[in-house]
């Protein structure tokens, strides 16, 4: 617990110029973040087969290219050059023919290579703009994660008696699910309402975070279930006490992902 506390201290006081000052540092630190995340997931995968190395470089560029050349308004609408999803698909599902071996190289290598390309990127793409927005944004999208993640898992160690998911996370309950849900949207709805938009409908906001919270613990729940399937505690040791970048961001994924969809609305 004392290396937990270390570390997330340390995680702390080094994100706190990045989130404050934003800009080009905001950008090229969420880009390694982005870089890293990638790193692990596609190391868990390896635990059960290996990537042809010019796979994985092949995705390192792919998400770089992503990320640096898809642009997303304060109008969620994208621009970017159609050739970049074209160039995506192609250098990833054209190895497959050239391969031409299964034990090396197959469709489903090809699909989770993908999907964990544009889940990474899209995310931090997104995280990008809810910070050209304002600081007030992206600190209300991380407070209801970080309460939603740290009510829940005090609520399930006081009171959780029955199983949320047993077969992806046993230590998860229905009660710290709620808990840490009630606790994250009346926090993230007083924060909303009183530094971000004082005149937005209460009922609104309320279960917009809600939802929000309940989509994250849905993130935790997905990344956990990869590390069940693969047999792995954490995604990597980066962080000692907490794992890899993956553990710690996988409900922020799911909840900056989630945000776009009513960002326009609220």
């Amino acid at each position: 617990m004392k290396t937990r506390i270390i570390s997330a201290i340390i995680v702390i006081l080094l994100s706190i110029p990045v989130f404050y000052y934003g800009g080009t540092l905001y950008k090229a630190v969420f880009f390694l973040i982005a870089l890293q995340a990638l790193r692990e997931f596609i190391t868990v995968r390896e635990k059960k087969k290996e990537f042809p190395n010019i796979i994985k470089l092949i995705a390192y560029l792919c998400l770089t290219l992503f990320y640096f050349s898809v642009d997303i308004n304060k109008d969620m609408m994208i621009n970017f050059d159609f050739r970049i999803i074209t160039s995506l698909l192609l250098v990833l599902f054209f190895p497959i023919i050239l391969y031409n071996d299964k034990n090396k190289y197959n469709i489903n290598d090809c699909c989770y290579m993908l999907g964990g390309v544009l889940l990474i990127a899209s995310s931090m793409v997104l995280a990008n703009l809810y910070r050209s927005i304002g600081l007030r944004v992206i600190v209300y999208l991380f407070l209801v994660t970080i309460l939603t993640d740290t009510f829940a898992l005090f609520t399930g160690m006081l009171i959780g008696r029955h199983k949320l998911l047993e077969s992806v996370s046993p230590k998860k309950t229905w009660e710290g699910f709620i808990g840490g849900a009630l606790v994250a949207t009346f926090t993230g709805t007083v924060f909303y309402t009183t530094v971000i938009n004082t005149s937005i409908q209460l009922p609104v906001i309320a279960m917009f975070t809600l939802f929000l919270s309940i989509i994250g613990q849905f993130g935790d729940l997905f990344f956990s279930a990869i590390k069940r399937y693969y047999k792995v505690k954490d995604f990597s040791n980066l962080m000692p006490g907490h794992g890899g970048v993956l553990d710690r961001l996988d409900s922020i994924i799911f909840v900056i992902l989630a945000f776009s969809l009513f960002m326009n609305l609220i």
